[in-house]
């Protein structure tokens, strides 16, 4: 079974990709950035725009038959990493009790200069 999930944003024609991709139990989010109403949201905060990503994420997730406690993996990547512990913080308050394997990735860009923290996920669904 292989399941194709859509934000609705569009990057994803363009590109050719989708917000996630659910292969029997597994779901796999694309990189998820912080757009809200097709705007960058929480622009200069990078807690806000970890909140927004992770909103997405999980909705992507319940589209695709999960849940949040489902996820077993994230990887976040940042463009400023003095900004660690604001999107750690968003992170700790939606996965304190779930703890999945987490990255925090330094890199040098996104591809809007607006973004500070772009966001992957892996879920996996028992059963």
């Amino acid at each position: 079974m292989r399941q194709l999930v859509s934000s609705g944003s569009p990057f994803e024609g363009e590109i050719g990709f989708s917000r996630a991709v659910r292969s029997g139990n597994r779901i796999e989010v694309s990189g998820t950035a912080p757009i809200r109403d097709g705007k960058t949201a929480g622009i200069g905060d990078a807690y806000e725009q970890t909140k927004a990503c992770l909103e997405i994420i999980i909705k992507a997730v319940e589209a695709a038959g999960g849940e949040a406690s489902d996820i077993i993996r994230t990887r976040t990547f940042i463009t400023d990493m003095s900004l660690w512990k604001q999107a750690a913080r968003a992170h700790g308050e939606i996965f304190g009790d779930i703890r999945p394997a987490s990255s925090f990735i330094g890199t040098n860009a996104l591809i809007n200069p607006e973004w500070l923290v772009e966001i992957e996920a892996s879920a996996e669904i028992e059963g």
